[in-house]
């Protein structure tokens, strides 16, 4: 990979935690701001309902968060961009499309095949 496609991926990954830290502070500000008593029990439901969704959102960012941080670390090893699975290089459109990839589109494929079958 060339040093210019890794630095835009690596400015792409910082770019991604940068906007998970937005919304994290968003969703903060937000949960504060109807912290308070609201008497009405719809819209009580509602904001609990919004709530829980928000939470389950940022879970979901907290994993993708993990990931971004898993694929900086690689590439300060010098790892970025190797399938973990075979050793083989992982394309840089794959790697554009989906910074935080760690397989191969080959091993990918292979994996959700065997994630469908054992679903069966």
């Amino acid at each position: 990979m060339k040093d210019n496609e890794l630095k835009k991926l690596k400015q792409q990954l910082e770019a991604m935690k940068q906007g998970i830290y937005a919304d994290v502070e968003a969703t903060l500000s937000e949960m504060n701001a109807q912290a308070g008593n609201i008497p009405d029990p719809n819209d009580r439901a509602t904001v609990e309902s919004d709530r829980s969704f928000e939470l389950r959102l940022r879970g979901r960012e907290r994993k993708l968060m993990e990931k971004i941080n898993e694929a900086l670390a690689r590439i300060k090893g010098g790892t970025y961009g190797v399938c973990q699975e075979c050793g083989g290089k992982i394309s840089v459109k794959r790697l554009e499309a989906r910074p935080v990839a760690e397989l191969c589109i080959e091993c990918k494929t292979l994996q959700e095949q065997q994630e469908k079958e054992q679903g069966r």
